[in-house]
């Protein structure tokens, strides 16, 4: 059985796996670095990037341990190449290439987004192509349609900032802490979600993009009319992005014909409140809803090694000279979309 080392530094988060292609998780390791970026209320790129030289070599060792395996037992290595802060993901590229170097191994370098948009798959067997993916993360907010590895067709992205950047600036803004996805989730718990009029960019209008720039600006405004709690704040902000995401995916659904299941994935999908939303998006439209488990939708190797079983076995290997990018689209045909949306 095709088995794969997957390595993971795309952002903050440090992680190796092994994984089979029959979806066997043999050991994974996730070393995240919450603590050293709170102070600045987000990812300092320079610290991510010098504690993936640190941490990463340690969990390498370790999954190999764990699995009572070594380097010569692997088929190939997968790494993630892009997108990502620059500085880590040639961190954990070049450790990829140097381990394929020296055990004469195949190297599979992974888009991060293609590794969030497949890992469904390794936690729900029965899912099929062609499916609608809503990726949401902190650096993405895409509508996919996933026909199969390597082929994608984008329905929409963000034209500004994405709802993990949203949700992450908001609750820079409320004094939640970092990281804000699970910090404003938690705030909101204790608030009314019909408290705070805030707005909802873009839905109704027929456009299929997103926008979550000016539902951040309606934050800050709030925060600092000094009328809300900010409970309440987190709670009708969050309201508004499960909103705009639920009214993007319905027109996205329209233009995906023979889609099998509706599938959201990125560390954004962890949301319950989003994940809720969806499911019932999906139940509407006569269609399963699937979403990997919440481990397997923040960044992690797991998935980025079971992306590259996927391509390895479709004979989509890379050559050592393969280089790190900070943006590379999943759709490089797409149209482009008006706003900072050449970044998707």
């Amino acid at each position: 059985m095709t088995l794969l080392l997957g390595i993971e530094s795309s952002c903050d988060e440090t992680a190796a796996a092994l994984v089979t292609a029959d979806r066997h998780i043999l050991a994974h390791r996730v070393a995240g670095q919450e603590r050293a970026h709170q102070p600045y209320g987000g990812v300092v790129p320079e610290i991510a990037a010098r504690a993936h030289v640190e941490i990463l070599p340690r969990l390498v060792e370790e999954v190999f341990e764990e699995a009572g395996l070594e380097v010569a037992d692997v088929d190939a290595i997968a790494a993630t190449a892009g997108p990502g802060l620059i500085g880590g993901v040639m961190v954990g590229l070049l450790m990829a290439k140097g381990l394929a170097f020296a055990a004469r191994k195949p190297l599979v370098a992974l888009n991060h987004l293609e590794a969030h948009a497949l890992s469904p798959m390794l936690s729900q067997p029965d899912l099929a192509f062609p499916y609608l993916l809503l990726l949401v993360s902190g650096g993405h907010c895409q509508l996919l349609s996933v026909e199969g590895v390597g082929r994608y067709r984008r329905l929409a992205t963000t034209i500004d900032d994405a709802a993990g950047e949203a949700f992450d600036k908001s609750a820079k803004l409320l004094g939640l802490g970092y990281p804000g996805g699970p910090a404003v989730e938690a705030c909101a718990e204790a608030g009314d979600r019909h408290a705070v009029l805030l707005p909802r960019p873009l839905a109704g209008s027929g456009e299929p993009h997103f926008s979550f720039a000016g539902l951040k600006s309606a934050v800050l405004r709030a925060r600092d009319s000094g009328l809300h709690r900010p409970e309440d704040i987190a709670a009708s902000f969050q309201q508004a992005v499960v909103d705009c995401l639920v009214d993007r995916t319905r027109l996205a659904l329209g233009r995906a014909p023979g889609a099998t299941a509706l599938v959201a994935a990125g560390g954004v999908a962890a949301n319950q409140a989003i994940r809720g939303a969806l499911a019932a998006l999906a139940a509407e439209h006569g269609l399963p809803f699937v979403a990997p488990p919440l481990w397997l939708c923040t960044d992690n190797a797991a998935m980025i090694a079971w992306a590259g079983a996927l391509r390895y076995e479709a004979g989509l290997v890379d050559g050592l000279d393969v280089p790190a990018r900070a943006r590379w689209p999943l759709d490089p045909e797409a149209e482009k979309a008006r706003g900072a949306g050449v970044k998707a």
